[in-house]
């Protein structure tokens, strides 16, 4: 596979203002994406972004590289990523373009396309916009250049597909519940969705003023979810990321609960439903007692490299339908084409109230191990991960773990550090070992 200048595993993201965010780069990926996607079809582009301030200056760059290739630009405006996804199928748009940096700060935005399925582009496709966009930039002629228009009921759209999700027969009437919408885009659609399926809703992270985004709030700061939970003396907390693809829950008790524990509850409801399509595909950071969890129910796990898109790979070629991360990214292909908070958060409330007993119980069979993670920065063009000492230090911590632990040690994709992971069943013991196999790190750099 021939590498990729700008796209990474999820689409194209940076600080905005420093290349390639920018007006001028990314109104010439519009160009290019509008002139390899123009090839066939309707020629229609849908367009929806998160909260963030500079999403305004990108849907523009965006609208006018895809007016000057010919394609019409359809434009949602604040919509979740899963939506963007849905919303692309539904319209039988030729792709979605989605505005976002997910759960990072406001000042950092990026660039994903969907498919006209509603799935991430295929590699050849991004290849090509790639190869595309290393052409001078042209325009058609001014009666073929494209036009744009505004779908205003798109919320009340995705809102609706949300809620068929959840059983007809079935209702959250007596239900209370904390929902933290990180400022994000999820902020005028998740409180609609649980109010109307009879919840009482408490709301937080619902007032975006194009800063705010991810700030202190949502899946990746659960404090304050966790303490309005305690506050309220709710039923359960909901927290969704920026752009609403991923979610980190909270029981009565204010204790959190992940996107392992999230998977589990749901593979473990979907069999006792006899609904499951075989097996849960993980990732290899997942809890080694999520594999053990589900092995008790005989139910297959397979681990793919961490990132949605691997996750959805191992899904297709085995025929499965549910996977995710313990970042709470959990897709569900029964429902939707990729990671959606809103639905995971409903299929955790369905067997709540299928099973007539709360979240802490849901997640009670399912104890997690002590997990480790140790980011350590190394100088660039070195691989530590070759390194005599720190493979011998892997080793010896593996033999320490005896077959009752993992140790996992992986290069970040976006920036020079080596993550180091240790877990097993003593937290001081897993805290010790990544140290120890950390320190022989940073003599890398020296």
């Amino acid at each position: 596979m021939k590498s990729r200048k700008y796209f990474g595993t999820d689409g194209i993201r940076g600080r905005v203002g420093e290349y390639p965010i920018t007006p001028e780069f990314v109104m010439k990926l519009g160009w290019a994406a509008g002139k390899v996607l123009s090839q066939t079809g309707t020629r229609k582009v849908l367009i929806g972004k998160d909260t963030r301030i500079s999403g305004y200056m990108l849907e523009a760059a965006l609208e006018a590289g895809l007016s000057a290739a010919g394609l019409k630009a359809t434009l949602l405006g604040p919509m979740p990523t899963p939506a963007i996804a849905y919303l692309t199928r539904t319209f039988r748009g030729e792709a979605g373009i989605v505005i976002s940096a997910s759960h990072n700060p406001y000042y950092d935005n990026g660039i994903k396309f969907f498919s006209h399925d509603g799935t991430k582009l295929p590699d050849e496709v991004e290849l090509a916009i790639e190869a595309m966009l290393d052409q001078p930039m042209d325009c058609v002629s001014s009666d073929q250049l494209g036009k744009a228009m505004r779908i205003n009921d798109a919320p009340g759209r995705y809102i609706e597909f949300c809620k068929s999700t959840f059983p007809s027969e079935m209702h959250l009437d007596g239900l209370k519940i904390v929902l933290d919408c990180a400022h994000g885009a999820t902020y005028h659609i998740a409180p609609a969705v649980f109010e109307e399926l009879g919840a009482e809703v408490i709301r937080t992270g619902i007032s975006p003023n194009g800063l705010n985004i991810n700030d202190q709030v949502g899946s990746t700061a659960p404090s304050a979810l966790v303490q309005a939970v305690v506050e309220h003396e709710a039923d359960l907390g909901i927290a969704f990321d920026g752009d609403g693809d991923r979610l980190i829950m909270v029981d009565h008790t204010g204790a959190l609960v992940d996107g392992d524990e999230i998977l589990y509850i749901m593979a473990r409801d979907a069999q006792r439903r006899g609904v499951l399509q075989g097996g849960v595909v993980g990732t290899l950071m997942s809890n080694m007692a999520l594999e053990l969890a589900l092995a008790r129910l005989e139910i297959p796990f397979l681990r793919a490299k961490v990132g949605d898109r691997y996750v959805m790979e191992l899904l297709r070629e085995h025929g499965w339908r549910l996977g995710g991360e313990n970042s709470g990214h959990i897709i569900s292909l029964e429902h939707n084409t990729t990671g959606d908070g809103i639905i995971a958060a409903l299929q955790v409330l369905r067997a709540m109230v299928g099973e007539g007993v709360g979240l802490a119980a849901l997640r009670s069979e399912l104890t997690l191990f002590p997990q480790v993670l140790v980011n350590v920065r190394f100088e660039t063009g070195t691989d530590p991960l070759a390194n005599a000492e720190v493979q011998a230090r892997v080793q010896a911590a593996e033999a320490e773990l005896a077959g009752k632990g993992r140790v996992l040690l992986r290069k970040s994709g976006t920036e020079p550090l080596i993550r180091v992971m240790v877990e097993g069943a003593d937290q001081a013991q897993v805290q010790r070992l990544a140290e120890y196999i950390a320190a022989a790190i940073p003599a890398l750099t020296a």
